[in-house]
């Protein structure tokens, strides 16, 4: 009988399934406090530790594109961008435990920031798809994921007595000859005091693609390190210390090199070496309570402190030499509150982040003789970023079924840039902009297994330091200049969904429509410059973009789980293809095509063992926009072929200290490649990973 309930509730779901543990109980992100699933009126997905270990994936950028409708495009192999219902690089928002990662140097396009998040330090990861402007500010446009570090189980401990935890993992990639290697340990007293280490180390080795061979300069080096520490000053007051910091070491762009490989039609650059080395950290400090009095449910003041540091060395094809690089200090303060009462629970704040940017650049002679420093590097030099935000969101309970999300949000953006090189000289750039965006969600609870919601939601992008004075390569063969006066980007977002959760399956559909604005998008200008085609900024993409979500599963044996995933979207955007200021509509740059995963798990009835396999397809990624055409290093002519990937994964909880995982990749050794990536994905790959925890 259980099993005829279980297989009508998926007829009446009508839709295709996904792995339950990815569908969290609770999620904090969606509206700034801890909500239960079921009544979020927000497409979610989450990954938990285990996920992320037991994919033995080298970013946790890599890991988002396990969740349904992410795209992760890698220029390199240290890096990762994922799309995010048609979006990537700054107009989708990383935070780490609520703070925000992103930053005003990121540019246009895919850019490697996300893949500098060490994903062994965290807990786990919640996506959510769509606009967060109001509670999170610019840039939270196609999606906010954030990242969750680990605890310092001071809370799991008994009360007053001491602890000590840890464990070590190690993993090794077949495909690219690398090895993995994690230690963290934590200790303290329960409900006083915790403290949490960790350190990581990969040494990455070149990846072997099926049919093209091992590509060259692939591998790099990585170390991270990160600490937590809570103290607890009374049943309702914490503390909250956290550093992390990760270093990157030899990352190569080879598509703009001699080491480019050509795969159906692409070719590659001409440059002897292109490699860069950076590094980033993130420190701070937390002090929060929890049922304080009748006004105040929770209030959290957060100060943190954040670097990101870039060098970029490049020779080119006649032995000239160029070191540019950035270094930015960001500085951030954000005050949270959230109180229940009668007109539901409202969560209302003011938030504070300054960036400091110093920007160089050194030029070389072919013979190794020193030439001369430019005036300023990748972005402007002596630049100063400062975003200032106050909002409120409440959540009312109208009756027992329906809730009602109302929120807004007002942005100050304030951008100096000291020193910026154009054609006319050194100029500064003095921009200030503003923003006052609103959203409303309507959440029909039916029963304790369906839930209904739609959407409408304002989000903006200011114009960074990046978009402002920039002048650095852009895509193959450009060179992109300052360009002061642009205006921010303005979307309007609106979604419809569905969830659904019993005991033997879950499922969850979204569909989305995104109308588009004053979107900044790149335009030839007619010049060439040493070489490269110039490009500069302007307002005047209108658009849009639409598409849906499908995930979900059904548990049809006590043993085995069919799961599976489907994801679709089509956008257009207005952009200058060319020089002749004429604005024409186009796809929107790298659109995903449409992607799907179906597996099933069979897992042994007391957990210690698990085995599933799935299959990983997406369509050929044709519809191509002018500059994705011109992208010669990166998409084939005619657009990315399709393709149909296995996989087998595995685990066997050997002991109550050991832990062993294998996977085998790409069983049928495919030769593939993400759309708009700069090199082709592994061929055939075991991963195999031990763990020891006491």
């Amino acid at each position: 009988m259980k099993q005829l309930v279980c297989i009508i509730s998926i007829l009446l779901t009508a839709i295709s399934l996904h792995a339950d543990e990815e569908l969290a109980e609770t999620v904090i992100t969606a509206n700034r406090g801890v909500s239960e699933l079921m009544s979020t009126p927000f497409s979610v997905d989450y990954l938990s530790d285990a996920d992320l270990r037991h994919n033995m994936h080298f970013t946790l950028s890599q890991s988002l594109a396990e969740l349904p409708g992410v795209m992760n495009q890698k220029t390199n192999a240290g890096s990762g961008s994922p799309y995010i219902r048609g979006f990537t690089g700054f107009r989708n928002l990383m935070l780490v435990d609520g703070i925000r990662f992103n930053n005003s140097v990121f540019r246009d396009g895919p850019n490697q920031y996300w893949g500098m998040i060490d994903q062994y330090s965290l807990s786990g990861v919640e996506l959510v798809r769509g606009s967060g402007s109001v509670l999170y500010g610019s840039d939270s446009v196609g999606g906010t994921v954030n990242a969750l570090t680990s605890s310092t189980g001071v809370d799991q401990a008994i009360e007053g007595q001491q602890y000590w935890h840890g464990n070590v993992h190690y993993n090794y990639d077949s495909a690219s000859r690398s090895n993995t290697g994690r230690l963290e340990t934590m200790f303290g007293v329960g409900n006083e005091w915790g403290l949490r280490l960790g350190f990581t180390a990969r040494d990455i080795g070149d990846l072997r693609a099926a049919d093209v061979g091992r590509m060259p300069y692939t591998g790099y080096g990585v170390q991270a390190f990160d600490a937590k520490f809570d103290y607890v000053i009374s049943n309702h007051t914490r503390l909250t210390l956290a550093h992390q910091q990760l270093e990157q070491d030899g990352v190569w762009r080879t598509h703009k090199t001699i080491y480019g490989i050509d795969w159906e039609g692409t070719d590659h650059g001409d440059e002897l070496r292109r490699v860069n080395d950076q590094d980033r950290s993130l420190s701070y400090f937390r002090l929060e309570g929890t049922d304080v009095n009748q006004v105040f449910d929770h209030w959290q003041f957060t100060l943190s402190y954040q670097t990101l540091n870039e060098e970029r060395d490049r020779v080119r094809s006649d032995g000239r030499r160029d070191l540019q690089g950035f270094g930015v200090d960001t500085y951030g303060a954000n005050l949270l509150f959230r109180s229940n009462w009668v007109g539901g629970t409202l969560s209302y704040g003011l938030d504070y982040y300054q960036d400091r940017v110093d920007s160089y650049r050194r030029d070389y002679n072919a013979d190794g003789s020193f030439k001369g420093d430019a005036d300023q590097g990748p972005v402007g030099d002596d630049g100063k970023y400062e975003t200032y935000g106050a909002y409120a969101n409440n959540v009312w309970d109208i009756n027992d079924q329906w809730k009602l999300t109302l929120g807004g949000r007002y942005s100050y953006i304030v951008a100096d840039i000291g020193t910026v090189s154009t054609s006319d000289g050194i100029i500064s750039i003095n921009e200030s902009y503003d923003a006052l965006v609103f959203n409303a969600r309507l959440l029909y609870q039916q029963d304790d297994h369906w839930s209904h919601w739609a959407g409408i939601a304002q989000s903006f992008r200011a114009p960074n330091l990046s978009d402002l004075s920039r002048l650095d390569s852009a895509r193959s063969d450009e060179i992109e200049t300052p360009s002061p006066g642009l205006k921010p980007e303005d979307y309007i977002s609106y979604e419809l969904g569905t969830r659904y959760a019993s005991e033997c399956a879950s499922a969850q559909f979204s569909v989305f429509y995104t109308d588009i604005s004053n979107m900044i998008v790149r335009t030839p200008t007619g010049n060439v410059i040493d070489g490269d085609y110039e490009v500069t900024k302007r307002n005047g993409g209108d658009g849009y973009v639409w598409g849906f979500e499908l995930s979900g599963d059904w548990q049809f044996y006590p043993q085995w789980t069919a799961f599976g995933q489907l994801a679709w979207i089509d956008g257009e955007v207005e952009t200058y293809p060319s020089s002749d200021n004429q604005l024409v509509s186009e796809p929107m740059d790298r659109l995903m095509p449409a992607t799907a995963r179906l597996g099933v798990r069979w897992t042994e009835l007391d957990g210690r063992y698990w085995v599933e396999g799935f299959v990983d397809a997406a369509a050929k990624a044709d519809k191509l926009s002018s500059r994705d055409e011109s992208d010669t290093n990166r998409i084939p002519p005619g657009g990315t072929p399709g393709y149909v990937v296995p996989t087998i994964r595995g685990g066997w909880q050997a002991t109550d200290s050991v832990l062993l995982t294998a996977t085998l990749e790409n069983l049928s050794d495919v030769d593939y490649r993400i759309h708009g990536s700069g090199l082709n994905e592994a061929g055939f790959n075991a991963k195999l990973g031990i763990t020891y925890a006491w």
